[in-house]
């Protein structure tokens, strides 16, 4: 497969320059006083994460079986550098290696019938920011992570080996220990994907904005509007309005949230459509359930509540059967996920076991059911194990699909 490397530069590399301006006029030797505490208080880490992916899929309608087998290494530099006179630099750059490649990662020169793993071989200038940060207020201009919530309307992909980020300008306002404001405009998301031709880059106006309210330590509400226009993926073009709410009462916890979403910008499709999220969970001994249901409503099967800039991995089964429905996919009538989940620990080992029931929202469609397993395992400090397994098993949507990660990370 051919490695790609994005070139484009990044928009906080041209903020900086216009920035710099009032440092350079300052004293010489406050100037240089603070350039050299700056950089000595700047951070250098280092991270590597390998994963090997296995996918099987039954063939559907008399076609082939498929698989896929990956081996992916992702290195990370990431750089920050200390503050002169509130402002800082961000820089972070990734490199995805494949040692073994055979898979379809979604590039144009795959070729092949293998399964879809979406770990393209790829250099990137993963965030590139300039920051202005105070008690109160934190300013973030440039290629960033953003990451709202639980991440199910804005999230930064980051089970994927080439992460999501966002070009753009960013405002959070503390306004006291309770009260919180969270602005991003952004003019392009750099998606999962390696290859432009794919859909990596997706443009246009957006807007997203979260105000957060602790109530006290057991209870937090947020209010969230994400308001997006896309330049030509116009069928994900949408205005999101919700409420998101945490709580705690003695041992069982809570999670709350709705939405609703209407067609903006250049959508073809006009449609009115609702999200539900309920959960509830709590601790017997050693162990943890939680039971949950989300709805991803339909309006009339025209289109489906979506979710474009979401990490979706972290929602509705890990064999990513439900990544899109909006108008645009095959699942305009919805998607409801009603799931069990069970977690415990045992000699240091986390383990975690989740069921889903997948079916729409509209048509009476029974999609199938998923078991996903997880076992993690931390050990001197930095290093981490992983062993994931998914299990897809159809009814009326897709293939019998079954995937095995195993994973190692460490950081410096």
């Amino acid at each position: 497969m051919m490695k790609l490397t994005k070139t484009k530069l990044p928009l906080a590399l041209i903020a900086a320059s216009v920035f710099s301006a009032p440092f350079v006029m300052a004293d010489d030797a406050s100037f240089n006083s603070g350039v050299k505490k700056s950089l000595a208080d700047s951070k250098v880490k280092v991270s590597f994460r390998a994963r090997y992916e296995g996918v099987e899929e039954n063939g559907a309608n008399g076609a082939p079986d498929k698989d896929a087998t990956a081996l992916t290494l992702k290195s990370r530099i990431t750089i920050k550098t200390g503050a002169y006179k509130n402002w800082s630099l961000g820089l972070e750059v990734d490199n995805v290696t494949a040692i073994v490649d055979d898979y379809n990662d979604l590039t144009f020169d795959y070729s092949g019938t293998d399964s879809v793993v979406a770990d393209a071989e790829i250099t990137d200038v993963n965030q590139a920011y300039l920051q202005y940060k105070t008690d109160k207020v934190k300013v973030t201009a440039g290629r960033q992570r953003i990451l709202h919530n639980n991440q199910r309307f804005i999230g930064g992909v980051g089970w994927r080996q080439n992460e999501q980020t966002y070009d753009g300008y960013r405002i959070q306002y503390a306004a006291s220990d309770a009260l919180s404001f969270d602005y991003s405009y952004i003019h392009n998301a750099n998606r999962i994907f390696a290859d432009d031709k794919k859909g990596d880059d997706l443009s246009g106006a957006f807007h997203f904005a979260n105000a957060a309210f602790k109530m006290n330590k057991a209870h937090k509400v947020s209010a969230f509007a994400y308001v997006l226009d896309f330049d030509s993926a116009h069928a994900m073009s949408s205005n999101t309005y919700g409420v998101l709410y945490h709580g705690k009462f003695g041992t069982i916890n809570v999670n709350l949230s709705a939405a609703t979403q209407s067609d903006a910008g250049d959508n073809a499709v006009s449609y009115d459509a609702s999200y539900y999220h309920a959960e509830i969970g709590t601790k017997l001994g050693k162990v943890t359930v939680l039971a949950g249901l989300e709805v991803l409503g339909s309006d009339d099967g025209r289109a489906a509540f979506n979710t474009p800039f979401a990490t979706l991995h972290k929602f509705q089964g890990f064999a990513d059967k439900f990544l899109g429905t909006g108008s645009s996919t095959g699942m305009k009538n919805g998607v409801e996920d009603a799931y069990f989940t069970v977690k415990t620990k045992l000699g240091g080992v986390k383990l975690a076991a989740t069921f889903h029931d997948l079916a729409s929202n509209e048509g009476n469609i029974d999609y199938g059911t998923e078991l996903d397993l997880v076992a993690a395992y931390k050990f001197k400090n930095n290093y981490n194990l992983l062993v994931k397994f998914a299990k897809f098993s159809s009814d009326n949507l897709s293939t019998d699909t079954s995937k095995l990660w195993l994973q190692v990370a460490t950081k410096f």
